[in-house]
């Protein structure tokens, strides 16, 4: 029998391929199978690949380092620092995490910061709101990174490949099987075959998914570049001790969590270390550059951009020589934030239905984490009508 034949066998069990594991693609795979698996259906199980080209899944960045005189970590959530649940679809879906601890809502006290342009005095902060249940912020514990990893490890009908990177598909490489339904054959960069699929889901930020589309005849492709992204630097910083803090980390009385930063190229500063189950990492903090600022410097020189970073963290923390922090990193983002207009109507999942391919992803909406569930919720919607 052929690989062609093989693979038309079992007309049954519909196999679907996801590029990208991040959370909408982890979001996409739990929803499929659920659809396909409830009271309501027969014995149709989907047969679920996720093609992703890292080592993890999850997108919610964690990165740590481990002090060797105690053992204890520095923790920096560099990528999502929270996400909300304002719909109910999906304050439902994540009931199960919340009420595991895994999820928990993140009540920070929030000021706004403006540095002091002199060395001497600190930065004036001015309170602006608490967080609280009623708009929760929801963060991921012990790490950001925790829940992607629960989401793999809950899914039962889906295999997972990581370091695969998906060469960009072609026209040639769709396959008619009959009237109603064709298939697909992906393969890897280096030109071996990944399988045949009914269905291919790309979740990659629209920059990728341009190139992974560009060449393949699909009938969206213009609008994939609807949605504009931005980069954004992130600065993460530590300290050995808490005693040693700068005074505007440590001051009881100016206590607060989150930092929204003015006249500056920093847009926020986050203390991990006060965030709920965080308080045994030694101090941390993260530090978002703004959008516009990244994305005008986004092929800067990382040192240089450091540099200038560690100035304005500086600037606004107001350390001295007693209280500079021992570990400095920085990250780029160059696909962070997708540019939202008030008056235009999401982009909304984009659909080839004579291919069956879906380009998806956060910045389908919003570009936020919820929108990561509403794409995956109209991917598999659109993929249960066809069916």
């Amino acid at each position: 029998m052929t690989d062609s034949a093989l693979h038309t066998t079992e007309q049954s069990m519909p196999k679907i391929a996801i590029i990208g594991g991040g959370l909408t693609g982890l979001f996409t795979a739990t929803l499929l199978e659920r659809a396909f698996t409830g009271d309501n259906r027969n014995s149709v199980v989907p047969n679920i690949v996720i093609f992703e080209k890292s080592r993890s899944v999850g997108r919610l960045a964690t990165r740590y380092r481990t002090d060797s005189a105690t053992a204890k970590n520095w923790q920096w959530a560099f990528g999502a620092q929270f996400f909300t649940a304002k719909s109910a679809d999906f304050q439902q879906f994540i009931k199960p995490w919340l009420q595991s601890d895994l999820l928990q809502p993140w009540c920070a006290n929030v000021v706004d910061l403006t540095p002091s342009h002199d060395a001497v005095q600190t930065a004036d902060t001015q309170k602006k709101e608490q967080w609280n249940s009623t708009q929760a912020r929801y963060i991921s514990t012990p790490k950001m990174t925790s829940w992607g990893r629960a989401l793999a490890d809950g899914l039962e009908h889906t295999s997972i490949n990581f370091k695969t990177r998906v060469a960009p598909l072609s026209k040639e490489h769709s396959i008619e099987k009959n009237d109603t339904n064709n298939e697909t054959q992906l393969f890897d960069e280096d030109g071996n075959s990944l399988g045949y699929f009914d269905w291919v889901i790309c979740t990659a930020p629209n920059a990728q998914a341009v190139e992974l589309m560009a060449h393949s005849g699909f009938s969206e492709q213009a609008k994939i570049t609807e949605a504009q992204m931005q980069a954004c630097y992130t600065l993460m910083l530590g300290w050995d001790e808490s005693r040693i803090l700068p005074a505007s980390l440590n001051t009881q009385e100016n206590c607060w969590d989150v930092a929204y930063v003015q006249d500056s190229i920093i847009d926020r500063i986050f203390i991990e270390h006060q965030k709920p189950a965080h308080d045994e990492l030694l101090p941390s903090v993260t530090i978002h550059a703004r959008n516009d600022w990244s994305e005008q410097h986004v092929d800067d020189d990382m040192e240089t951009i450091k540099a200038q970073l560690l100035a304005a963290a500086k600037q606004a923390l107001n350390w001295n020589a007693g209280s500079i922090p021992s570990q400095v990193d920085c990250h780029r983002w160059r696909y962070a934030a997708t540019i939202t207009n008030s008056n235009k109507a999401e982009l909304g999942i984009l659909v080839d239905n004579e291919k069956q391919w879906i380009v998806s992803g956060d910045w389908c909406g919003k570009g936020n984490i919820e929108s990561c569930y509403q794409a995956a919720k109209q991917t598999v919607e659109t993929i249960d009508n066809a069916l």
